[in-house]
């Protein structure tokens, strides 16, 4: 009777952790992020994204930028806010997608998310500008799998002043030095008013060249078919 009884205690305990595993799995989703550049002159530079829960976001308009933030929006650099983030514990998935992003291109990045986890941030470096950066903070992701688009601005970080001098730009364009932490700015994260040519008398940083209005990306966001949906 022992026997029987172990073997049936066995047997359930199988059948619950394949229901849970399959619940887990379930529970569990992949997106894909699909971002297209939609200006005419400006280049993004390396994308971070993340998928978390609710609470979590990369700024605030009118208020100061984080250190982290400004790291990326002056330089590109994307690690000090990947580290912020992840020591929110409110993460499901983070990516930076290498290489940059020129007007017109689009790339996909692949990120997991849960049923706790269902917002989406990114952010990437504008150049050649000081210090401007698309995003899109802690907006919706879908539910289902008919997909969401969202139009992201640009947004000025406020942490470097846009004397738009190619000394202060980094990139290809102005090969100039990324972060400047004792330069000053506005002081507070704004909808970026774009380039009026005030620095170096370069085609490069002509306004009709590299100037944009808002929005300057289109995000297309689509839950992919698994197994489990």
């Amino acid at each position: 009777m022992a026997i029987a009884l172990h073997k049936k205690l066995t047997a359930f305990l199988f059948v619950s952790v394949c229901a849970l595993s399959t619940q887990v799995q379930a529970d569990n989703f992949t997106y894909e992020i699909s971002i297209t550049n939609l200006t005419r002159g400006q280049s993004f530079t390396p994308i971070l994204a993340a998928t978390h829960r609710r609470g979590v976001q990369l700024f605030t308009l009118g208020h100061s930028a984080s250190e982290e933030l400004a790291t990326l929006a002056e330089g590109g650099n994307t690690a000090p806010l990947t580290g912020l983030l992840e020591s929110t514990g409110k993460l499901a998935d983070i990516k930076t997608a290498d290489g940059l992003l020129d007007p017109g291109k689009t790339r996909t990045i692949s990120l997991k998310a849960n049923k706790k986890a269902r917002h989406l941030s990114m952010a990437a470096m504008l150049i050649p500008t000081n210090d401007a950066f698309v995003s899109l903070n802690a907006v919706p992701l879908p539910k289902g799998r008919r997909g969401v688009t969202y139009y992201a601005r640009a947004y000025d970080a406020g942490s470097e002043p846009n004397d738009e001098l190619c000394a202060h730009i980094p990139g290809p364009v102005c090969q100039g030095e990324g972060e400047s932490p004792e330069a000053g700015g506005e002081g507070f994260v704004h909808v970026h008013a774009g380039i009026h040519k005030l620095g170096d008398d370069l085609v490069e940083l002509n306004a009709a060249e590299r100037d944009w209005r808002n929005p300057v990306a289109l995000v297309r966001i689509i839950r992919v078919r698994s197994k489990d949906d």
